[in-house]
């Protein structure tokens, strides 16, 4: 898993998530909780290409996929351990899985991700049964007439939408005490690794689900952090890709400078399968325009494990304690980083994050003394 890691997505403001650097203990003290979910899950740890093979070969149908998830969905998300990632079902995607398989009997397979189940963020409009209402009570009679850019093209390609994610509601962007992972229509989202951990957010369902294996890929969104926070927290592989790579039209918005929609798997290379498919240009949003004329990217052909040679990564140690257990993780991933030519730089945010805040503290204090000064002179007339 870890030479996934060193996967280089050329145009792509990337985050390889390095699950061995960030994940909060999930391999030293998780067993215990681990062992409330089920490991016998047949289709655990999938990878699209894999599942392709067994779909060709007849192994399976994507109608047995779609049920072995929607069972596996009400075992542990629903009951159970009740991880509340999934907040709605799509009714029809058993049907849709059905008219994919006889596609797929006439041979008539789109690409790489027909027949494959797929969860979609409720901040995402799709042009079907299910709601969009990013999490909120408020927007349950919320149902689209389009489907957003990204999930046309998702299923043009031939990806069955299985479900919603839930998240943190309106994406995190309703309070300064807003909880990751709750919202009041889905609840409170759990950490498959550690129930009593956050999961992150706000893509916290897309990130469970991934992890769980509810889903092979799923879809999230970022503003700040919303993709790479709980991509490291539930250890998937997370992609923000650069603002205007994937169409923000029909996701309901923060930031027109910000939000950007990307993948969520296992792996380095299913996400590029995702991000291949649903980047482009599109009409409804300016900041894909300067793809007009761009052939369509496939981003496998950039997964390059010689890439990180002679590249500079900063690392950032002060808030690690001597004795803690990340720290020894970190040690691990680093040491594989090295390995593939990266070079290796210290760095202190905190010390430097703290001398910027003192010489702004100390710049408003002057700004302050000044205006004081002006008013104290307007009025004295002198």
């Amino acid at each position: 898993m870890t030479e996934k890691l060193v996967y280089k997505i050329q145009g792509v403001s990337l985050l390889v998530l390095i699950f061995l650097l960030l994940t909060p203990f999930q391999y030293a003290h998780a067993q215990k909780q681990v062992a409330s979910i089920p490991a016998d899950f047949e289709l655990a740890g999938m990878s699209i290409e894999m599942m392709q093979q067994k779909l060709q070969q007849g192994e399976y149908t994507s109608v047995q996929i779609v049920k072995l998830y929607m069972d596996r969905i009400r075992n542990i998300d629903q009951s159970g351990p009740a991880l509340h990632a999934i907040i709605e079902f799509n009714p029809d995607a058993l049907s849709i899985a059905a008219r994919l398989d006889k596609e797929r009997a006439r041979h008539q397979v789109r690409g790489p991700l027909h027949g494959i189940p797929v969860i979609i963020k409720d901040n995402i409009d799709t042009d079907d049964a299910m709601h969009t209402t990013a999490g909120s009570l408020a927007m349950m009679k919320n149902k689209p007439e389009k489907d957003a850019h990204l999930v046309a093209r998702l299923r043009e390609a031939g990806a069955i939408i299985l479900g919603k994610a839930n998240l943190s509601e309106w994406a995190n962007f309703r309070s300064y005490q807003s909880v990751s992972g709750w919202s009041s229509r889905g609840g409170q989202t759990i950490n498959p690794y550690l129930f009593d951990q956050t999961p992150c957010g706000s893509s916290s369902g897309s990130a469970v689900a991934v992890a769980a294996d509810l889903c092979m890929v799923s879809i999230g969104t970022e503003t700040d952090g919303s993709i790479a926070c709980p991509a490291s927290m539930n250890a998937v592989v997370g992609i923000k890709p650069t603002v205007g790579l994937v169409s923000r039209s029909g996701i309901i918005p923060i930031s027109r400078t910000q939000d950007s929609p990307g993948p969520m798997a296992r792996s380095v290379r299913d996400a590029a399968v995702v991000l291949s498919i649903i980047s482009g240009y599109d009409q409804y949003d300016a900041a894909t325009h300067g793809r007009i004329g761009h052939k369509a990217e496939n981003y496998l052909t950039y997964l390059d494990t010689a890439s990180l040679k002679g590249k500079r990564i900063g690392v950032e140690r002060s808030m690690l304690h001597q004795s803690d257990p990340i720290g020894v993780l970190m040690d691990e991933a680093i040491a594989v980083l090295q390995k593939q030519g990266a070079i290796i730089v210290e760095v202190d945010f905190t010390a430097n994050y703290n001398a910027i805040s003192d010489m702004n503290l100390t710049s408003s204090s002057m700004n302050l003394k000044l205006a004081s000064t002006n008013i104290l002179h307007n009025r004295t007339g002198l």
